[in-house]
Parts: structure tokens; sequence; C-alpha cells
């Protein structure tokens, strides 16, 4: 008789064969084919580091050094690890208190008990030297190599900007970065980002019992190297840089230079500034709070974000608008009786007799540039006041004024050039007229504009009608490239005809006008000088310019705040400026010494 349970054995048998092969094939997968649980298994004996890449270098356009990086080291703890320690010389060595390693050690437990934290930031190289000798005590701490930004020459802190750690916003918005990373955060630092940072490297090590690194894991073959950033050639001229800084040095205001043929910014000073490396490692916290709290606000860039009239300078604009629309030629003339003078309105001037188109320009005359002005609006073409002043509005646009240029540089600001509907809502629709808005034709009134755009209206002048958007950058040392769009030209509505007798006007205004301060001795400067009603105490000092007339360099506009008239400071520092750039010599020592040794900020 057959015993039933007979076969049992075989069933028996295949399910415990079955079973340990799953088992044999799940080891062999996890020993042998997934590395990754292998080296998360190991964590015990295994350090991950991160290598942090040096951030790409910045130099001037002659390839001078602006950004150069420096070592430095972070304290990094893994909580779980850490052993009961001698504090006393840990505290010792690290320069810190007893409460400031149990704050931190509270924020690294509450971070991960497991994932390692920055304990602390950027310690010194002499720091580092003594504290390695002694890091085996600490079991549970290691110490991260870092880079930090040098700055071998203490100028452009606002063009180069500064880099700061990343907080959760910034991590949220960007996978590449974690917790203790660092980031631009304004100037070339912020724009040229992706291209500065490199590539972040991970190596695996092995330690011992007392947490040191023996050796690499596995021969490195799971490592992954660092890509240092790729180095920025800038459009800054470094030594005219330094000059603008030093002319500008007790002054409040800016200056902002422009090659005009090709956008790029060969200086951009606001004043008061500061030495970038202030904002550099440990005591960065409260150097940018002693900064942000500084009365004279030396963290505000006034090149970019101040907000100004433009006072006569914006003159050239209206008469070129004027030339446009057919309103006037360069023949055109209008009786000026001391000023403008309408009913109960009277808008002043030094002038009498009648002025010429060149005369208006050389002269300043406030009484030309109204009755220019109110011609635009009230052209009978247009068949209303709203619709003159579009048109207007619309040639002013067309000089990159009330609007942001779209400059690589951060924290550009678009200024103020009204809409019909601002007017319509303040007199009401259809009820104002051209003389409600005729301070508007000497640049005061609404408008407001900034340096940096100004320099860009002087680009455009003596490009005769074309500007490439202002930018800071010429080449980046690595795969990525110049935006393309800072090599187009972009074109006023006024056509190239126009501009050369403006152009004409601005050289009278230097050799026998409003602006013979900025007379410069064998160089044909075009300019015109401003001066910018300040409620709030003395009138701004503004000039634009441009050299030479005819193939110009440069381009600029200055600003001294509370400095009176344009002729005053504006006049003399833009050609001392120019002179500078342009000869590399100051042929005339006693205005550089009367600008550099005035003091506009005392009381």
């Amino acid at each position: 008789m057959l015993n039933p349970y007979a076969n049992r054995k075989y069933v028996i048998g295949m399910i415990v064969v079955g079973v340990s092969l799953a088992f044999v094939a799940r080891l062999f997968y996890l020993q042998v084919i997934d590395e990754d649980l292998k080296i998360a298994a190991a964590n015990n004996s295994q350090r991950v580091v991160t290598q942090y890449p040096s951030r790409g270098l910045i130099f001037d356009r002659d390839e001078r050094l602006l950004v150069d990086n420096e070592a430095a080291y972070d304290l990094m703890v893994i909580p779980k690890e850490v052993l009961p320690f001698d504090t006393a010389q840990f505290c010792q060595i690290l320069e810190v208190t007893r409460e400031f390693v149990d704050v931190e050690l509270a924020k690294a437990r509450a971070y991960s008990s497991y994932k390692p934290s920055v304990f602390m930031k950027q310690i010194s190289s002499e720091k580092y030297a003594i504290f390695q000798e002694v890091l085996y005590k600490f079991s549970g701490f290691y110490v991260q190599t870092r880079t930090l930004r040098k700055y071998p020459l203490p100028i452009a802190a606002h063009v180069l900007g500064y880099v700061g750690e990343v907080n959760q916003a910034m991590i949220d918005q960007d996978s590449y970065y974690k917790s203790g990373d660092y980031i631009g955060i304004s100037g070339i630092e912020k724009s040229y980002e992706r291209a500065l940072r490199g590539i972040k490297g991970v190596s695996y090590y092995l330690v011992d019992v007392h947490n040191r690194i023996k050796e690499s894991y596995a021969d490195g073959r799971y490592d992954t190297m660092a890509v240092v950033g790729s180095h920025v050639v800038t459009t800054l001229d470094a030594e005219l840089q330094t000059y603008g800084e030093l002319l500008m040095a007790n002054k409040r205001g800016s200056i902002v230079a422009i090659e005009p043929a090709t956008g790029e910014i060969l200086a951009l000073v606001s004043s008061p500034s500061y030495d970038p490396n202030l904002l550099v490692g440990r005591v960065r916290s409260k150097n940018y709070q002693m900064l942000s709290q500084d009365s004279l606000t030396p963290l505000f860039n006034r090149a970019l974000m101040a907000k100004y009239p433009p006072g006569s300078t914006f003159k050239l604009v209206n008469a070129l608008i004027g030339l446009e629309e057919g309103v006037i030629t360069t023949e055109s003339s209008f009786t000026c009786s001391g000023g403008y003078v309408v009913g109960n309105f009277r808008m002043g001037c030094h002038h009498s007799g009648a002025i010429n188109f060149l005369m208006s320009i050389q002269g300043s005359c406030n009484a030309y540039y109204a009755n220019v002005f109110r011609r635009i609006l009230d052209n009978r073409k247009y068949g209303s006041v709203s619709l003159g002043y579009a048109n207007w509005r619309r040639h002013v646009l067309s000089f990159g004024l009330g609007q942001r240029l779209g400059s690589d540089l951060t924290a550009e600001l678009e200024g103020f050039v009204p809409k019909v509907d601002y007017f319509d809502r303040y007199y009401g629709e259809g009820r104002w007229r051209s003389l409600m808005l005729v301070s508007m034709s000497i640049g005061q009134g609404e408008l407001g504009v900034t340096p940096f755009q100004m320099a860009n209206m002087t680009a455009i002048i003596a490009n005769r009608g074309f500007y490439c958007i202002p930018h800071i950058v010429k080449d980046i040392m690595g795969p990525q490239e110049i935006d393309p769009r800072f090599l187009a030209r972009h074109y006023t509505t006024v056509s190239p005809e126009h501009f050369e007798p403006v152009v004409d006007g601005m050289e009278l205004v230097v050799l026998a006008g409003t602006g013979t301060s900025a007379r410069t001795p064998g160089i044909s400067v075009c300019g015109k000088t401003g001066t910018a009603e300040n409620p709030h105490g003395e009138d701004h000092s503004i000039f634009v310019a441009f050299a030479p007339k005819h193939d110009p360099r440069i381009a600029l506009s200055v600003y001294v705040e509370n400095g009176g008239f344009g002729a005053t400071w504006a006049g003399p520092i833009a050609s001392l400026m120019i002179e500078r750039y342009l000869t590399d010599t100051i042929a005339r020592p006693a205005l550089q010494e009367r600008i550099l040794g005035a003091n506009l900020l005392a009381d």
C-alpha cells in the first residue's frame, strides 16, 4: 500500500530550496549589485563628504583680479556619534562659550541625529591648524573645507555683490542647494551664480573608531570630482573704478560710465560705499548690521536704485523729440524774457531775447524747452493733449527711460515716466492741458530717472540714435556664453539725422556754455549740465557727457547729491573721469585736489 504522504518530502524540499534561493538572490543583490545600499549599511564606518568647488574668479576687462578665494573650514557634527568630551579644551581652542556649544548641538539634533550639519562656520586657517591636532578627541565632529571670497582691491562692492548662506526658500526653489550652502546674494555674484558656483562633488571615506579619516572608500570608485566655477571677465576698468570712488569720497551720489558702441560698463560708482571684504566670513553678519544701520546708507546702490529728476539734462531728449515731430527745426527761435510766463505761471530763466536751437542747449534755456514741449503735446495732428502726451511718452521710453534696461546687474529700478491715466486720475479725464505738465519740459515735475538710465541716454546720443543694453560681464571662461541680447542694437524713435545738431549743442555747452568746468585739454567733450530740485535740501548737481565727439569711447552720468549746480561738482568730476580714461593721466592737478579734498557730507 502506497503512503499518501510520501510526496510531501519533495514539496517541502522544493519550498526550502526556493526560500534559500530567494535569500541568496537577495543577499547577492544587496552585497554585489546594489552598491548604494552597501554604502548606506556601512555608515557607521564611513563618512560622506561634500566637495565644494571653488567659485570662479572675477577679473576686470584687462584681466586684473577683482575677486579671489581663500580657504576656510566648517566644523561639522553628527549628533548620534558625539560622545562626552572635554568642553573646556573644545571651547578654548575655538574661542566659544559653553552656552554656544549647547545651543549648536541642540540645533544639530533638531535637524537630524544621524545626518551631518554645520556646527561652526568659517573657521580660519590658523584656528583649524590648532584644532586638527586634537580633533580625534571629539567624536562626532569633523572639518569640511570651504572657500571664502577675498577682494584684492577694496572697490566695486555694489557691482561685485556678496555671497551668503542659502535660506529655505532658496533651497525649495533649487534642489541643487542644501542647508549650509552658499549662494550669490547680490551683484555679479547673484547674476552669474550658475557660472560662478561650479558643481559640487562627493567623496566617501573610511573612518576609525575615533571618527578620523583613514582612507578613501573603495579606492575612490564612487567619488565624484567637484568642478571649479567658471571665471568671469567683467567690463569694468579697475583703475577707472578706483579713481571714480576716490573722486566721490565724502560725497553722496554716483558715477556710471559706459562704452557707447558696446554698452559695456566701464565704471559704476555708488557713494558712500564700503570695502567688500567686510561682508566675508564670520564677521559678515555683524558688519552687515553695522552697514545697514549707517545713516549714510552705504549698502544702497544709488547708481541703479536712486530715482531723481533728470533736470536740464532732459532738455536733450525734448530737443530730439521736437525735431522728430517737426514742431521745431534747427532754425527755430523763441523769445526768452527772463523765463517762461503764461498768465500767473512763471518758469524762471536767466536769458533774454531771441534764443535759437544751439543757444538753447548751450545756455540751457528753460523758456525754449517750455515752448518745445507744449508744441509737442498740443500738436493738432494728434487731436488732443492726452494723445500728444502719449506720443511724447512713446519717444521718451525709446531712450530707455521709465523702464528697466534689462542689464545683467541686479536691483535695477525702472524710474518713472507717467502714463496718460496718471494725469486722468489726478486732474480728471480730458481736463488737463500741456501747461499743467510744462515742468517736465526741463526734467522736473513727475519725471524720475536713475543715473544708470541717464548714462545710457547719453550713450544713445553719442551713438546718434541707438544703444546696446548696458552690461557688466564681457566674457565667461567656461561653457556658458554671454547672452546675445547684449550684442543687439536698440534704436530710438528719433531719426539719426536729428542727433548731430544736438551733439553740436552739447559741444558748445562745454566750450562756452553752462558746462565750461568740464572742459578737458586736448579732448572734445560733449556734455550737458543739470540741476535736480531737492525739496529736502540743496539741489543735486548733475552732468552727462561723452567723448570724444567723433568715435566716442566713453559716455557717463554723474550725480552729486546736494551739490548745487551741475557745473559745480558733477561737471568737473565727469571731465576728470574722461581725462583719466582716455589719456591715463591728469593734466589738471589743482582741479583734482579740489574734488578729492571736498567733503559734502559735513554738516
